[in-house]
């Protein structure tokens, strides 16, 4: 498998494809901005110049940033959306004509349980952010399943990622404490169900959202956590 990896920073695409230098096919990367349709498109295209085609779309920017509501200022509102909603469509559009193409096209939206199933103090605009893409997906996987084009998301826990583990030891402990598996995800973990959205066996799946969260949503208040 070939891959293009797409994102903001530079440095951070540099270090992702020598982690993969190892990996099977060819992986190389793309500054670009999701924010922005043309990027999108020169993404599709520099995808498709390199690797011969496009397969699998995979829209996983994202930004969290936090604010209660009675400060959120439309600049706030609007960041997060350029990212997190638009950019989810713009790649998506971009991209029509070369998964059309494909015969079997994969597109995979990493969105949240927070927004969708939960909701979380200071993440309002994030949430609505993420709510926004399922409807998305589900229209977008009715339009697209006449031209064999699967889409569907992956709704993520509390994973550990740079910007998590920012917050402390300590404070991920605490965040542990509330999963019934007893542990925060890992990268791995999310990349595992968007790998099997894009595999032949979910080929008749669409427009569907997986929540990947070691039951994090299941409890239906923090005391059932104290009963395991």
């Amino acid at each position: 498998m070939n891959v293009l990896i797409t994102g903001r920073h530079q440095t951070h695409l540099d270090e992702t494809v020598e982690a993969l230098a190892d990996a099977p096919g060819r992986v190389s990367a793309l500054r670009a901005d999701v924010t922005s349709p043309e990027d999108s498109r020169r993404a599709v295209d520099t995808a498709v110049e390199r690797h011969g085609g496009l397969d699998i779309v995979c829209a996983n920017a994202g930004i969290f940033p936090s604010g209660r509501l009675e400060d959120l200022t439309p600049d706030d509102i609007d960041q997060v959306l350029a990212v997190n909603f638009k950019g989810t469509v713009y790649i998506v559009q971009a991209a029509l004509e070369a998964l059309t193409a494909s015969g079997h096209g994969r597109v995979v939206i990493t969105s949240s349980i927070t927004g969708p199933i939960t909701g979380y103090p200071g993440w309002s605009h994030y949430g609505a952010s993420k709510a926004a893409q399922l409807g998305f997906v589900r229209t977008a996987a009715l339009e697209l399943a006449s031209k064999n084009i699967t889409v569907n998301a992956v709704l993520p826990g509390n994973i550990i990622t740079e910007g998590l583990g920012e917050l402390g030891q300590d404070y991920l402990a605490q965040m542990a404490s509330a999963v019934p598996a007893g542990r925060l995800g890992s990268v791995a973990d999310i990349g595992n169900a968007a790998l099997f959205f894009a595999t032949d066996e979910a080929a008749y799946i669409t427009g569907q959202s997986l929540v990947v969260d070691g039951g994090q949503v299941l409890p239906e208040s923090h005391l059932a956590i104290t009963e395991l």
